[in-house]
C-alpha cells in the first residue's frame, strides 16, 4: 500500500477514534486508559507527523526529542554526563521520576498535563527517543493524570509490525498496547 493511501486510512482512523462522541470507546478498547497508539513505520515518521500537524493544526505537539534536551540542560551537561555514567546500566534512575526528584519522565507528563488543561488535544512525537530511557509509552498512559482528562493523548508510536498481535518499538523493543486504543 502506497504512504498516500495508508496515510489517509489512518489518519481517517485518528479522526473517528478522537471525535468526541467516540471517546467513551478509548476507554473501553484501552482497559481504561485515555491514549490512542498511533503506529506507523518508523521510516515515515516525518511524514505522518507533518500531516499531523497540518490535520490537527490546533492541537499541542510535544516533541520527545525536545524534551530530552531541555531535561538535560536543566542538570547541566557535565553533570548530566556523570550522572549518566554512575547509573549506565540503569537508565530508569537517570529518567524515570523518583517519589523526591521529577525528572524526564515528570518534564513529559507535566507538558502533557499543561496543554490538556488548556483544552487541547495532546500528541506526542518522536517518541522513539525514549527507548533505552527506562521510559515507556506504558508509563505515561498509566500516569493519573494522564488517565483522568476528557481528552486523550495520541502517542506517535514508530513501530514495526511483526504479526497482527506483536509490534516493536523502532523495530527493536516490544510494545504496550494494555492501557491505549491502537490505531494502525
Amino acid at each position: 500500500m502506497s504512504f498516500q493511501t495508508e496515510h489517509q486510512e489512518k489518519f481517517q482512523n485518528l479522526k473517528v477514534a478522537l471525535a468526541p462522541e467516540n471517546r467513551d470507546q478509548i476507554r473501553l478498547a484501552a482497559n481504561g486508559g485515555n491514549t490512542v497508539l498511533f503506529v506507523y513505520p518508523p521510516e515515515q515518521e516525518e511524514e505522518y507527523i507533518n500531516k499531523a500537524k497540518k490535520i490537527f493544526a490546533d492541537g499541542v505537539f510535544i516533541d520527545v526529542r525536545e524534551c530530552l534536551v531541555e531535561y538535560i540542560d536543566s542538570i547541566g551537561w557535565n553533570d548530566f554526563k556523570k550522572f549518566y555514567n554512575d547509573y549506565r546500566g540503569q537508565t530508569d534512575i537517570v529518567f524515570k521520576d523518583s517519589e523526591d526528584e521529577p525528572k524526564l519522565e515528570g518534564l513529559i507528563i507535566q507538558k502533557i498535563t499543561d496543554a490538556i488543561e488548556q483544552n487541547k488535544m495532546v500528541f506526542l512525537i518522536h517518541t522513539g527517543a525514549l527507548y533505552g530511557t527506562g521510559i515507556e509509552n506504558i508509563h505515561i498512559m498509566q500516569n493519573p493524570r494522564i488517565m483522568q482528562f476528557g481528552i486523550p493523548l495520541v502517542i506517535f508510536y514508530p513501530a514495526v509490525e511483526k504479526s497482527e498481535t506483536e509490534l516493536t518499538l523502532l523495530g527493536v523493543k516490544p510494545a504496550s498496547n494494555y492501557r491505549c486504543k491502537m490505531v494502525k
